[in-house]
């Protein structure tokens, strides 16, 4: 018992000091940072493999909420439990809110300093390549076939070019991926989820954090 204890105290340790060397890469959004989540749970730690990152982050784009924090609660709570995932989101919003804090005291120094405009244009040219990685990465794991590729484009296509809310394309994902793998299972053709791929990959980098 104890030694089951101490266990989880050395993980739920650990997802606190992973989460708040991550919280500062979420300057610019949560999308910001899915690079650093997949290079710090997925490579460095082993923790998750990256099917299971795109589906953290389709998951926690589609809920309520700030992807950053959707985040560290969906993996918090995948590797701890409800402690996991409190520890996780704390540890990933306090380095933000001790940074807003600190810059909002100094705002009204540096409010109309050149230097400082020009670095924060310079960090938007940042975030944006950080989203275009974690878009790129996505993609590797997300389009499948035809079918989710198709998917994939009719929704840029629809908010680009139409003022259709993005809740509404949200909820027609999860109803065309269904009606997708409902057809081709009609038809006998084959259905890629990697569903079966994620489970064994999972039980293979951490069996022992399993509860």
């Amino acid at each position: 018992m104890n030694h089951t204890l101490t266990r989880q105290m050395k993980l739920i340790w650990q997802i606190f000091c992973v989460f708040f060397k991550i919280g500062p890469s979420t300057f610019g959004g949560g999308y910001a940072m899915i690079a650093t989540i997949e290079q710090e749970i997925v490579h460095k730690k082993g923790w998750m493999n990256q099917e299971e990152i795109g589906d953290m982050v389709s998951i926690s784009g589609s809920a309520p909420g700030g992807v950053a924090v959707n985040s560290a609660a969906f993996i918090g709570y995948r590797l701890g439990g409800i402690p996991g995932a409190v520890t996780a989101v704390t540890a990933i919003t306090l380095p933000t809110f001790i940074i807003v804090f600190l810059l909002s005291l100094l705002s009204a120094i540096f409010k109309d300093n050149v230097k400082v405009e020009a670095a924060l244009k310079g960090i938007h040219a940042a975030v944006i390549s950080l989203i275009i990685v974690a878009a790129f990465k996505m993609w590797k794991t997300s389009i499948l076939d035809a079918a989710t590729l198709l998917i994939a484009v009719v929704t840029v296509a629809l908010l680009l070019f139409t003022s259709i809310h993005s809740f509404y394309l949200i909820l027609g994902g999860p109803i065309a991926g269904i009606v997708v793998v409902l057809s081709k299972r009609k038809c006998g053709m084959t259905v890629r989820t990697e569903k079966a791929q994620t489970e064994e990959k999972r039980e293979l980098h951490f069996p022992e954090y399993y509860i």
